[in-house]
């Protein structure tokens, strides 16, 4: 009698061996399949997935893993998927709380949080928590889009986990700064293409404000500081990330200053420093914040107003 396949787990990999054993052994006495699509990894990735028991198929290198999702997702045989990346793993917890929901004839899809690990620590602020993503779903109820990191269209009824640490998925997102460097380069790689495919008018402004802008959201908004340290790099790695999009761009449309707004420089300018004035009032009046960024900010405040006398 063949056994019904109830959930499957599906994974595509592109050199994740050492990550990949351990997200494999946090699901394997908890779905009844594992599907692996590989895209042509030059590491143990597939050696490793076979010795779990996992189906391995192939699938041609890709620069994000989006557009190869769904092909993973149409190799699953079960009712439910269990989707997730290499680098993620389960708790005990959260496999008790799904299997619960496989029991629900009102539950198409399921949001999860996700504890993202940065540079060895959790971030609990910086944009990085809650972090839903829905990662649970019955076959057919979920279609990823190609573009980069983007959300995937979904239909029937969905319902999100509580957002606690007991119940997320584990990430061990950007272990130390290189990989994260090593990412920031394949992925600003692909946005700047997907934004020249869609005829993107760069302007100079792009250079200052999306930086600007991404800054404020993950330390100011987004309660950055919080994390301390870790919250400022990251704050302004994702802001570097930023502006390399932009320059990646620039880059593919011949490296000159044709077509590009000049007199968007000054607004732009003054755009930002306008935006960094009100976060520094929200940072030091309303949160009366007094910890090691106090020092650094307000010098940072002098030289915006210095700077602001000038135009």
């Amino acid at each position: 009698m063949i056994k019904k396949i109830l959930i499957s787990a599906v994974i595509n990999t592109r050199n994740e061996a050492k990550d990949l054993k351990k997200c494999l052994k946090s699901i394997k006495n908890f779905v009844d399949e594992m599907v692996v699509v590989d895209m042509k990894s030059t590491d143990d990735s597939i050696e490793v997935a076979k010795s779990f028991g996992a189906r391995v198929f192939s699938h041609r290198h890709l620069n994000c893993v989006e557009p190869a999702r769904n092909f993973a997702i149409s190799k699953a045989r079960g009712k439910w998927i269990l989707l997730l990346d290499p680098d993620e793993y389960l708790t005990r917890h959260l496999k008790k709380e799904l299997i619960k929901i496989t029991k629900r004839s009102d539950v198409d899809f399921v949001r999860m949080p996700r504890k993202n690990m940065i540079f060895g620590k959790w971030m609990r602020h910086s944009g990085s928590w809650p972090d839903y993503l829905i990662r649970f779903f019955k076959k057919g109820a979920i279609k990823w889009q190609k573009e980069i990191h983007s959300q995937p269209q979904y239909a029937g009824n969905g319902i999100t986990i509580l957002d606690s640490e007991q119940l997320a998925i584990r990430h061990n997102n950007y272990p130390t700064i290189s990989s994260y460097l090593y990412r920031m380069l394949r992925y600003t790689k692909v946005q700047a293409q997907e934004l020249q495919s869609n005829d993107y008018k760069l302007k100079l402004s792009d250079f200052i404000l999306k930086p600007t802008q991404e800054f404020n959201s993950r330390f100011f908004a987004a309660q950055g500081y919080k994390d301390g340290i870790h919250g400022l790099i990251f704050a302004l790695l994702q802001a570097f990330s930023q502006t390399l999009i932009y320059i990646r761009l620039w880059e593919k449309r011949g490296m000159t200053e044709k077509n590009i707004p000049k007199e968007s420089f000054v607004s732009a300018s003054q755009e930002s420093i306008y935006e960094y004035s009100h976060w520094f009032n929200q940072y030091f009046i309303k949160e009366k914040a007094g910890n090691i960024f106090k020092i650094f900010f307000i010098k940072l405040r002098q030289f915006f107003n210095r700077l602001t006398k000038n135009f």
